[in-house]
């Protein structure tokens, strides 16, 4: 008999310590171009540090949680496009003072008129039991509530595992773009269509 508590919330400062981690593996080669390196545990410490801070991409404030008897085990960041280069600010200007990481011109990865799903990554013993899905789910009623039609996000070109899931939730693919020397696919979905699946 599985008496396991699992809870979907928003996420807190303190849980930086297991957040960033996540943050990390879902990011891939990009956390470690932003943190200038190529060991990805090197990017944790960024991530920790700007997760705990209110009005940056990878902040708290816009992260929901997926924990499992208190464990957080799964991750999902969204906000909304038209503030992308508001919250990318403060963290570009910091990876280049204490990095060296200079991407002043790096492409936009979203857009006003979207809601953003940034990051979404799941622990790798808790994959395949649905909690990705959970956590698109759960971020996709908070954009329905703040009033958002449509939300977005990018799924690299060589991560076909995850497009899956995108296209089973929903997600169309609507174009491709680039972002920091990686190659994306963009896909979009109406909330009302995705949560009708569930």
């Amino acid at each position: 008999m599985n008496t396991s508590i699992f809870n979907i919330r928003e996420a807190a400062p303190a849980d930086n310590h297991q957040v960033a981690p996540l943050i990390v593996n879902a990011m891939g080669d990009l956390a470690c171009t932003f943190a200038n390196t190529k060991i990805p545990s090197q990017a944790i410490p960024l991530f920790e540090h700007f997760f705990q801070l209110p009005q940056n991409q990878y902040s708290f404030e816009n992260t929901l949680i997926y924990e499992i008897d208190r464990e957080i085990v799964g991750s999902i960041i969204g906000y909304d496009g038209q503030d992308l280069l508001s919250l990318r600010k403060p963290f570009l200007k910091y990876i280049e003072a204490e990095h060296g990481a200079i991407l002043k011109n790096l492409e936009a990865e979203t857009e006003a008129g979207e809601f953003y799903l940034d990051t979404l990554s799941v622990s790798p013993n808790f994959q395949g039991k649905g909690i990705g899905s959970a956590l698109i789910k759960a971020m996709i009623i908070r954009a329905q509530k703040e009033g958002h039609q449509k939300v977005g996000l990018l799924v690299d070109l060589k991560n076909a595992e995850a497009k899956k899931l995108y296209i089973r939730l929903g997600f169309k693919v609507v174009g491709q773009r680039v972002l920091a020397g990686g190659n994306y696919e963009h896909l979009v979905c109406d909330w009302k269509r995705t949560l009708q699946l569930y």
